[in-house]
């Protein structure tokens, strides 16, 4: 029986992790351009980078990486206020008018 091939394979991983790296290092270069959304970038590029390393454990056999879900869960939480911050000064930027 042949065995189904692996949604990811190590290679197309570690390409992956190398890209989300330069995200995160382009958001920080460049934080002073628009800090908010620069911050929000670099939060989801470490998300989704430690859930690639994670994945990249798990292939290996090797559990390294402790409490990945905590860091994640804290990193998504940092994107997801920015946005609701920038979601609510949109709403308040809009002209209020009357028909």
């Amino acid at each position: 029986m042949k065995m189904a091939q692996e949604p990811f394979e190590q290679e197309t991983l570690k390409h992956i992790r190398s890209r989300l790296d330069y995200i995160y290092s382009i958001a920080h270069t460049y934080n002073n351009d628009n800090p908010e959304l620069m911050d929000a970038i670099a939060s989801l590029a470490a998300v989704a980078n430690m859930y690639t390393k994670v994945h990249l454990e798990e292939l290996n056999g090797e559990i390294i990486t402790k409490s990945p879900q905590g860091f994640i869960v804290s990193e998504l939480g940092k994107s997801y206020s920015r946005m609701k911050e920038y979601e609510k000064r949109k709403d308040n930027d809009f002209p209020s008018w009357k028909l």
